[in-house]
């Protein structure tokens, strides 16, 4: 796979040009890049070359960056459209871009050598369990079992590794609440945009370079509590505000969502209470809060360039811990079946004769 743009200028007008709004090409020669079908990650870290996932894995491709000050341009460039500083001073930015997506990007000499770009590309609008099901990630049955578990308001963690398909799966999820449900996301970069007609969005900011004017996912947590919300979702939880989550999950706030990373299901538990060590929350409490606030655990894993549903669990109360247990499970044969927990989570759905049919 080749790809080829224009060079990109070196130089502080093209990120004033871009402050101001004035530039209609501030991603430069990755703008080619970001429009591939099916493209979610684009990647820059030396000159005249870039590096694409599209579910493959990365796929290494020529771009007219000619040399390491063409592409700390480009960086400048970038986080300037995001609003962002980026410079000597301020070697690190985090910025969403005009168009959504999300940048990362470092300079020397915290990245040696050269500037390194990432940039993940924002879904614009939610795929739907049966474009899930034609991609291998579910079949028809888990598509309904799926579509029960958000219709019986329950409330959902997702887990899997970076790049697994955690925010595509919830967003999924997220389309199907009834159209009369209010439901607010609060995020750190706007990625979710679930097909959906009642969506409030709250997205986390970053302090400015005098380090003031922060205001942090836990707050927001907080603040959407005071909106009427019908379900609260959390893009992805990652400290402190696990216990703000636990906490609306806890005090009739059902139906909400949030992912974790977490390489397997029963890493869930120790993963629930370093964050929860993070708010200064005891184990103890973390542990009773989490069996009490959270339902079902939806694993998603990514290998040989398919991503995939691969695990639905429920969250149990055990002396002592925590415990997730399988309800159904894909097989490596290629085919699902009930797990240990499936029991469980039929009658959490008030069918304990059949959950998915």
């Amino acid at each position: 796979m080749t790809g080829r743009a224009e060079e990109v200028d070196a130089g502080e007008g093209e990120a004033s040009r871009a402050r101001d709004g004035g530039s209609s090409d501030w991603a430069g020669p990755l703008a080619l890049l970001l429009r591939i079908p099916g493209v979610t990650d684009v990647l820059v870290h030396r000159p005249g070359e870039a590096w694409v996932d599209r579910g493959l894995g990365l796929e290494r491709v020529d771009v007219a960056l000619r040399d390491a000050d063409a592409v700390r341009a480009l960086a400048v460039r970038l986080a300037a459209a995001g609003g962002q500083r980026l410079d000597d001073a301020s070697p690190v930015a985090d910025a969403r871009l005009p168009d959504g997506n999300r940048l990362h990007a470092v300079l020397p000499p915290v990245s040696p050598g050269c500037a390194a770009i990432s940039l993940r590309v924002v879904r614009s609008q939610a795929l739907t369990l049966a474009d899930l099901a034609a991609s291998g990630a579910i079949d028809a049955r888990t598509a309904a079992l799926l579509a029960r578990i958000v219709r019986a308001r329950l409330s959902v963690l997702v887990c899997g590794a970076t790049g697994s398909g955690k925010t595509t799966l919830m967003a999924s999820l997220l389309s199907l609440a009834a159209p009369h449900e209010r439901i607010v996301v609060i995020e750190e970069a706007g990625e979710i945009a679930p097909a959906h007609p009642h969506v409030v969005r709250l997205v986390e900011r970053r302090a400015n370079v005098e380090g003031a004017g922060a205001v942090g996912l836990a707050r927001l947590v907080r603040e959407a509590l005071r909106m009427r919300p019908d379900r609260v979702v959390l893009g992805e939880c990652r400290g402190a505000e696990l216990r703000e989550v636990l906490s609306a999950f806890n005090t009739g706030h059902r139906g909400g969502m949030t992912t974790i990373h977490a390489n397997s299901p029963r890493d869930v538990p120790v993963r629930l209470t370093t964050l929860g060590a993070l708010a200064g929350m005891p184990a103890a409490a973390v542990e009773a809060q989490s069996a009490a606030g959270l339902d079902v655990v939806l694993h998603v894993s990514r290998a040989g360039g398919v991503r995939r549903l691969t695990q639905v669990c429920v969250l149990r109360s055990r002396d002592p811990g925590l415990e997730v247990a399988v309800a159904w499970a894909w097989e490596s044969e290629g085919r699902w079946s009930e797990g240990p927990a499936w029991g469980d989570l039929a009658a959490a759905l008030g069918d304990p004769a059949d959950a998915a049919a």
